[in-house]
């Protein structure tokens, strides 16, 4: 039986829940699902030290070969709180399971020589393969971190306002849905290559953080300013704003007035916004930018129309079928010294 491999198809599969493959959890809270591989005493020790000092919980990725080696340690680890979760060829099982004093429900997908009768084998045991971890932290996602690089990145973690816990811990935990997957490619090759292409600045790091920033040449109608003035355009994280307006309306509010704050701290600091002489965001969600300083302009027809397809289009692609905000997409914008009077 052929081995799991990097193609597309198996990784594809996967990402839409074959198997029983996780997903994560609910994209508005601020929980992390932190993984960490062990591969050998040292490293096992090393990660519970660390852990330990943080006073964090986690999902420990473990080979069974090491139940046989240290049991007294995989004990401590769940006696902790810590997950225990396989890693590797599936073989051994009930020797982990015995040695934590766990059930082993989640398997890491990466780095494993995996068949499909592997897969099946796990999915057959009531074990799910854990979701592909992200390459930096987002709300009820998984990361993977070494042990040797745990305690550099906790308090990084929790400086960004993220709560990492075990994966079993991550609150909304769910199976994969075949529209992950297409969520996935959507954002693979749309959104990240508009990002490329636009040269669209990350301001999302932290756990509650909703907004982008791009800088632009070109006035976008109806922005009252002459052609060619250098501005900036803003471009909403809508679905870590769904989640967390889903979760409550005063966290959204005070994500908002943070993420403004990131903004013009942008404005200020990257030579590429220097000249922008206004802020401006075409979006569904001008309702919180008219309260927080920004002028409400109406879009042409046609550009109306244009705007309202493509927010139709990601509510759909989102799962939102509701609009979050208003109906109609509107241009909000403020002028640069206006913007970082109030929110600089």
């Amino acid at each position: 039986m052929p081995a799991f491999s990097p193609s597309w198809l198996w990784p594809s599969l996967l990402r839409a829940g074959a198997f029983g493959t996780l997903h994560g959890g609910a994209p508005g809270e601020p929980s992390v699902g932190l993984t960490v591989p062990v591969e050998s005493v040292a490293e096992l020790e090393t990660a519970l030290t660390a852990l330990a000092e943080a006073n964090i919980g986690a999902t420990l990725l473990v080979p069974p070969r090491l139940a046989r080696t240290v049991p007294h340690l995989l004990h401590s680890a769940t006696q902790a709180g810590h997950e225990i979760a396989g890693s590797g060829p599936p073989t051994g099982i009930s020797g982990l399971e015995a040695a934590g004093g766990q059930v082993v429900t989640a398997w890491a997908l990466e780095g494993a020589a995996l068949t499909r009768t592997h897969l099946a084998a796990l999915r057959h045991g009531g074990v799910r393969p854990l979701p592909f971890p992200q390459a930096a932290a987002q709300p009820g996602q998984t990361l993977r971190v070494l042990p040797a690089e745990l305690a550099a990145t906790l308090p990084d973690l929790k400086a960004l306002g993220y709560r990492p816990a075990p994966v079993r811990a991550i609150p909304g935990l769910r199976p994969a849905m075949p529209r992950d997957l297409l969520i996935y490619l959507y954002s693979r090759t749309v959104e990240d290559r508009f990002a490329r292409d636009h040269h669209v600045i990350d301001l999302a790091q932290r756990a509650d953080a909703v907004m982008r920033v791009a800088p632009r040449s070109e006035v976008m109608p109806p922005l009252p300013l002459p052609p060619h003035t250098p501005n900036a355009e803003l471009h909403l994280h809508s679905p870590r704003i769904v989640g967390i307006s889903t979760r409550s309306s005063i966290a959204a509010y005070r994500a908002y007035q943070r993420s403004l704050k990131d903004v013009a701290h942008a404005l200020r600091t990257r030579p590429e916004l220097a000249d922008a002489q206004a802020v401006y965001a075409v979006t569904l969600f001008h309702g919180p930018l008219e309260k927080s300083g920004f002028a409400l302009l109406d879009l042409p027809p046609q550009q109306a129309r244009w705007f309202g397809l493509g927010f139709r289009l990601l509510r759909a692609v989102y799962g939102t079928p509701k609009p979050p905000s208003e109906g109609t997409p509107k241009m909000a914008w403020m002028e640069r010294e206006a913007f970082l009077a109030r929110h600089g």
